[in-house]
C-alpha cells in the first residue's frame, strides 16, 4: 500500500523541508538597491546575477536545513522589479540567471554525500523552481521527473505541472508549444509505473494544457485506469474521481463531445460502479468507501450535467445497499446489450465493435474478482 502512504508522505517532507526558525545567511541588500531602481545599468545587472549565484550555492551548501526555506523565500520574493520601468530589464536577467545557476545546482547537487544530503539539496532546488513559477526552469527539472525517489519525482512534476507552467505554455508560440510537447512526451513515460500522488498532477495538467498531446495524455492515463480495473489491481480509487470530471471537462468544452473521450469516461465510471457491486466480499472496507464517494461524487458533478437533468439515483442505491438498483441504473446510463444507454446517445459515440462485427451497445463487462 505504498502509494496510499505518498499522499501523506509528500506533504511531510515538505515541511520538514520548510521549517525555518533561523535567520537567512543571503545577503540581500545590493540587490533590493537594484530592484527599486527605474533603469537598470551593466552593473545592477551583474549584482542579480551575483544574488542568484550566491543564494542557490547557499541552498545547496547549507548543512543547517532548518534555514533553507528562508533562503528560498529570498530568491523567488526577489524575482521581480519593484518599478514598472525596470521589470522587463529586471526579469530578463534575473530568470536568465535562475536557469543558469539552478542548471548547475542540480549537477553538483548530484555529486553531494551522504545521500541524505543530496535528497534535500534537490528537493530544495526543485521547490524553489517550483516557487518561481517560470516556464524557462522547466528544462532542467524535466530530467528528474522520472526519478528513482518518489518525493522527487513528485516535486519535478509538480514543478513543470503547476498553473503558471500552463499559463504560460497556453499563451502561445512556437517554443512554449516545443516545450509543452516534451514536458507532455515525459510525462507519458512516467505514468504507467508511478504513484496516485503524481498520476493526479498530471491528469490536472492534461486537462488544463491548451496541445492535443495533453488530451492525448489524459485518455492514456484513462485507458491504464481502465486496464487496472479489468484486472482487478487497481489501487486508491479515489483517483478515479479526478480522472473521470477531467474526461468530462474535456467533453464539455468539446460541445457535441469527443467520442473517444467520451468512451474512457463511460468506460472507467461503469467499471468503478460494477467493482463496486462485484466486489462486495473481495474489496476492503475502504476501497468500499473510495469507490462510493467516486459514484456519488460523479453523479453529483457530472452525470446530470452531461443529461440535463438533476438525478440522485446512484447516491440513493449507494446509501441503501440497492445493487440491483445501481445495475438498473448502470444499464439505464450506459447500455445493455439490447439498447444504447443515455450517455452514448446524448454523447453520440459507441463502444466499438463486437467479435461478430456488430456495434457494440454496452461498455465491458467487469471480469468475476479472483479467488
Amino acid at each position: 500500500m505504498k502509494d496510499k502512504r505518498m499522499i501523506f508522505t509528500v506533504p511531510a517532507v515538505f515541511l520538514i523541508l520548510t521549517l525555518n526558525p533561523v535567520l537567512q545567511a543571503v545577503n540581500t541588500r545590493d540587490v533590493d538597491v537594484v530592484r527599486s531602481k527605474a533603469v537598470l545599468d551593466s552593473k545592477d545587472l551583474q549584482t542579480i546575477d551575483n544574488f542568484v549565484a550566491e543564494s542557490v550555492r547557499e541552498l545547496i551548501n547549507t548543512k543547517d536545513f532548518t534555514s533553507v526555506s528562508r533562503i528560498r523565500a529570498a530568491i523567488s520574493s526577489r524575482s521581480k522589479s519593484a518599478t514598472d520601468s525596470a521589470a522587463a530589464q529586471y526579469a530578463q536577467q534575473f530568470f536568465d540567471s535562475a536557469y543558469k545557476y539552478i542548471s548547475l545546482g542540480f549537477e553538483e547537487a548530484d555529486k553531494l554525500t551522504p545521500e541524505s544530503r543530496k535528497l534535500k539539496a534537490v528537493l530544495n532546488l526543485l521547490i524553489l523552481t517550483d516557487s518561481l513559477e517560470n516556464l524557462r526552469l522547466a528544462k532542467p527539472a524535466m530530467k528528474l521527473i522520472d526519478d528513482k525517489n518518489a518525493v522527487i519525482s513528485y516535486w519535478a512534476v509538480h514543478s513543470v505541472t503547476n498553473d503558471a507552467v500552463v499559463r504560460q505554455l497556453n499563451s502561445g508560440g512556437v517554443d512554449n508549444l516545443k516545450l509543452g510537447s516534451e514536458i507532455i512526451e515525459r510525462l507519458e513515460k512516467l505514468v504507467e509505473g508511478t504513484n496516485p500522488d503524481i498520476i493526479a498532477l498530471v491528469v490536472e495538467f492534461a486537462t488544463e494544457v491548451e496541445i492535443q498531446q495533453g488530451e492525448d495524455l489524459l485518455v492514456q492515463i484513462a485507458d491504464m485506469r481502465i486496464n487496472k480495473y479489468a484486472e482487478w489491481t487497481v489501487d486508491y480509487e479515489l483517483l478515479d474521481a479526478a480522472v473521470l470530471k477531467s474526461l468530462y471537462k474535456k467533453i464539455s468544452l468539446s460541445g457535441a463531445g469527443k467520442s473517444a473521450v467520451a468512451r474512457r469516461f463511460c468506460q472507467l465510471y461503469s467499471y468503478a460502479m460494477q467493482r463496486y457491486v462485484k466486489g462486495q466480499d473481495f474489496l476492503d472496507d475502504e476501497q468500499k468507501h473510495q469507490l462510493a464517494s467516486v459514484l456519488v461524487e460523479i453523479e453529483n458533478c457530472c452525470i446530470w450535467r452531461l443529461l440535463g437533468t438533476p438525478q440522485s439515483v446512484i447516491k440513493k442505491a449507494v446509501e441503501q445497499n440497492d445493487y440491483a438498483g445501481l445495475l438498473r441504473e448502470h444499464n439505464r446510463l450506459f447500455g445493455d446489450e439490447t439498447k444504447a444507454g443515455q450517455l452514448p446517445l446524448k454523447l453520440n459515440f459507441d463502444y466499438g465493435k463486437t467479435d461478430d462485427g456488430n456495434i457494440r451497445t454496452c461498455p465491458l463487462a467487469l471480469p468475476e474478482p479472483p479467488e
